[in-house]
């Protein structure tokens, strides 16, 4: 039997493209490989623009822009360097677009850090002695208070790491994956340098510097 073929309107790859922001004909091959299934098209999208961020992570990224947002009637405020490997890229309306929605992200969510593996030894074994206290006063065995701090470690990279949250404006993909999808239309590495965050009232300002792009410098 013959592989059937799927006919892909112009109104799909449009709604496709309207989700995404995917180039035309990405969302076109996107769709053909998903059999006409917007949903499943989607997930092919970024699947392939993680696979493509992953090859372009060791490239330099000299570029970029820093990006302003204020929140909650100039309540919060935050400041963000999205970098890039071309000024041409960091003048492209895409790539404005992402400095802007990490900014607004930043401001909503409150990250403490960059990546998973910006986290400071300190931090990361405070967390780890509170969950375990919290584990063991449930009087479990020590195998299973294991399991259980090495659950709740995993949430809270999820909670403290900006790549590790779900995007505030789609929940179904991480910053991580967002940054990951525009890597893979403008064909640039794309890498969070640094964000500080005010919030009026509060002393402790949160101020993050990622490694990463000094490391791929190298």
């Amino acid at each position: 039997m013959g592989t059937t073929t799927v006919n892909i309107t112009a109104a799909q790859v449009k709604e496709l493209r309207d989700k995404t922001n995917a180039p035309m004909m990405d969302c076109k091959n996107a769709l053909a490989e998903a059999k006409g299934d917007i949903e499943a098209a989607i997930v092919v999208l970024r699947k392939k623009g993680v696979a493509t961020a992953a090859k372009k992570a060791t490239r330099a990224t000299s570029e970029g822009s820093v990006a302003s947002y204020i929140h909650a009637g100039g309540k919060i405020g935050v400041l963000v360097e999205v970098n890039c490997e071309s000024d041409f890229v960091a003048r492209t309306d895409d790539f404005k677009t992402l400095v802007h929605d990490i900014a607004m992200h930043v401001a909503a969510t409150d990250p403490r850090f960059v990546r998973k593996e910006d986290v400071t030894p300190e931090a990361f074994e405070k967390e780890k002695e509170i969950y375990r206290a919290q584990a063991a006063a449930t009087g479990k065995p020590a195998a299973v208070i294991e399991k259980i701090v090495e659950g709740k470690m995993g949430k809270f990279y999820e909670e403290v790491c900006l790549l590790e949250q779900p995007f505030i404006k789609d929940q179904t993909m991480t910053v991580h994956q967002l940054i990951a999808t525009v890597v893979g239309k403008l064909g640039e590495n794309i890498s969070v340098k640094r964000f500080a965050r005010f919030k009026v009232g509060d002393v402790n300002e949160t101020v993050a510097v990622s490694k990463a792009a000094d490391q791929a410098a190298e």
